[in-house]
């Protein structure tokens, strides 16, 4: 078995983690379970705290396709790699809308449309396109910027990353799930697309985050990860 099937099989079980738990508190709160947006942040934060925890050793943990080009961007990651990853990413993201759009009450479903990160109506005709877009790429920025922090950056506390990247992703939602449903992540944005057939802005929901993945991690990687400490630890090596 190749390290890149083996990378790809994690990276898809690490999204549908992500994606089945997330989505699911959604889906949960809107069919009595209670909570609000207190307890949609903490699942997205706690189920992708777990799935990098449970896949970095294996595929890096990305769980994002955003993550996955932010670090192609960089030449962390080969390109068929990268196509890999996302391929993966997109369809343990889909499996589990599947399963929502199968087992979970009809009507908290069609509600929620599967917990679907798209933002209502209303919320929308305030942002508009191109303010959701800028505020998703300002999300992802800040999730890319811990994850090349606490990740990437060999100075990094390596003890506590899945901790951390995991808490960015909750309280950006905090901040702006209830105005753009702070995606962040375009293949848990896809899953519930592609299984209830949501797709008004789906692209908004692509580029803004990678957009402000790219940016995240093209800065930390040019201006504030320490060069000089990486090219010691491989001299060390």
């Amino acid at each position: 078995m190749s390290a890149t099937f083996r990378s790809s099989i994690a990276e898809m079980v690490g999204t549908f983690t992500l994606t089945f738990v997330g989505a699911g508190a959604i889906i949960a709160n809107d069919a009595g379970g209670g909570g609000g947006i207190v307890a949609i942040a903490l699942a997205h934060g706690l189920a992708l705290s777990m799935a990098v925890f449970a896949t970095g050793h294996i595929s890096g943990g990305h769980i994002n396709p955003a993550v996955t080009l932010a670090m192609f961007a960089t030449k962390r990651i080969s390109l068929a790699g990268a196509a890999a990853y996302i391929a993966s990413q997109c369809a343990g993201a889909a499996i589990a809308s599947v399963l929502h759009k199968s087992l979970f009450p009809a009507a908290a479903v069609q509600a929620t449309r599967l917990g679907a990160t798209l933002g209502t109506a209303p919320n929308q005709a305030v942002l508009g396109t191109g303010g959701t877009l800028i505020v998703e790429a300002i999300l992802t920025f800040l999730l890319i910027t811990t994850i090349f922090g606490v990740a990437v950056d060999p100075r990094g506390p390596k003890n506590v990353y899945g901790f951390a990247i995991g808490l960015t992703v909750c309280f950006d939602i905090l901040c702006a799930g209830p105005l753009t449903g702070a995606s962040m992540n375009p293949a848990r944005s896809f899953g519930p697309a592609l299984a209830g057939g949501y797709w008004e802005w789906h692209h908004v929901y692509w580029l803004g985050p990678i957009l402000g993945a790219v940016a995240g991690g093209l800065l930390y990687d040019t201006l504030l990860i320490s060069k000089d400490k990486i090219s010691k630890d491989k001299e060390g090596a």
